[in-house]
């Protein structure tokens, strides 16, 4: 799927280098954006459902526990657009002490997805969004992992391309604006993150599409750009946590989500873009709350059973599964401060109920899971086509 490496679009031109290949420098932002009665309905779809997550997250009894599961959502879903196979269940399990079975390579690339989400939400309290934060993001996610030959947290010095695996600079089906260049993009994409004249969910669709046109780093450009989806809606105010993930929208409609980015820098295709990630917005909105919703009914539901017990652990414990539903007695051991026997009694009581279930057969460094609340976070999304034009 090669784009047209001669001709200019309207969003952008192909510049032939000193060194003979043709690469491509996005306009700046923001594009004269066709502001039709279908793009309209989708933005205010988008804004409603979105605000109605957020409106009922905050009403919801445990939303700070909640945050922790759909962070690691998100880290796992952006995570395997690149390639990276470890699931939910294994990142939660590995979290709460079990030994994986996953490469230690995968989950640590997703973990750092995670460090570097939380990170970057801590510090927008203190540091705007900016090409600073922006490096820092980029050190965070790439320490430690098969991509910190990449330079952590350093924009590129050399060219980069995008392709089939082996191809080179002269079959690469996107080149990115050359390192000479990079300065000047990457100064008018950070003069834009600072842009209010625009919906938020628009800017937020805006930028992602400049940051991986510009592509400043040598690798993991797309988890970058997809982390600052999340942080520009922050920082906006309209997502005060981060309880929408969209890299499952991504990963969920893959071919959509390239196509469509590709559209724009081939034929300006602004529309189209929008329409896609606004859609995305709208379903995960939805997903996001109907998972939301299920997982607090089902916490609430235990909690009622066992208030009136003559022991508070089972409580403590389920108020730690709301966060993780994977836990080993030696962990829970520590972080409650509970004698070892007591939480193993309160494990077995909560297994006689069906609330847990022993992992494995392992009778050392147990393992033990809330399928109910792992079923409702893995379950795949219920996510409605692209809306026809």
């Amino acid at each position: 799927m090669k784009t047209r490496k001669t001709a200019s679009s309207p969003v952008g031109r192909w510049i032939k280098t000193l060194e003979g290949y043709n690469a491509y420098h996005p306009a700046a932002l923001p594009p004269e954006i066709a502001w039709n009665n279908r793009l309209v309905r989708i933005l205010s779809q988008a804004d409603q459902l979105l605000g109605r997550l957020v409106g009922e997250g905050r009403r919801l009894p445990s939303p700070h526990v909640l945050i922790r599961p759909f962070v690691r959502r998100e880290a796992v879903f952006s995570s395997k657009i690149e390639g990276t196979q470890a699931t939910l269940g294994e990142l939660l399990a590995a979290e709460a002490g079990a030994t994986p079975e996953r490469s230690p390579e995968d989950l640590r690339e997703v973990g750092n997805y995670v460090a570097a989400l939380e990170f970057g939400m801590k510090r927008l309290k203190t540091l705007p969004l900016s090409l600073r934060l922006i490096r820092e993001l980029h050190e965070k996610l790439m320490a430690g992992v098969r991509g910190d030959y990449a330079t952590p947290g350093e924009f590129r010095r050399t060219q980069n391309w995008i392709g089939r695996p082996g191809c080179t600079l002269a079959d690469a089906s996107y080149v990115p604006p050359p390192p000479d260049a990079l300065g000047e993009h990457l100064g008018r994409l950070e003069k834009f993150l600072h842009d209010e004249s625009i919906p938020p969910l628009v800017h937020a669709a805006l930028m992602h599409y400049q940051f991986e046109a510009i592509h400043p780093f040598l690798d993991g450009n797309g988890r970058v750009g997809r982390l600052l989806i999340t942080l520009c809606l922050h920082a906006h105010g309209v997502l005060p946590e981060p309880l929408l993930y969209l890299s499952a929208f991504f990963e969920a409609t893959r071919s959509d989500y390239y196509g469509s980015l590709r559209a724009v820098t081939e034929e300006g295709d602004w529309t189209g873009w929008l329409e896609y990630f606004l859609n995305g917005v709208a379903r995960q909105s939805e997903d996001a709350l109907s998972r939301a919703e299920r997982i607090n009914q089902q916490l609430t539901n235990w909690r009622d059973t066992y208030a009136g017990g003559g022991s508070k652990v089972p409580l403590q414990i389920i108020d730690l599964i709301g966060a993780n539903p994977f836990l080993t007695p030696r962990e829970t051991e520590r972080r409650l401060g509970v004698a070892y026997n007591t939480i193993m009694r309160a494990i077995a009581l909560l297994e006689s109920d069906g609330v847990l279930a022993k992992v494995g057969e392992s009778k050392r460094d147990r393992v033990f899971c809330a399928r109910a609340i792992l079923d409702i976070l893995e379950e795949p999304a219920r996510l409605a086509a692209t809306p026809q034009r």
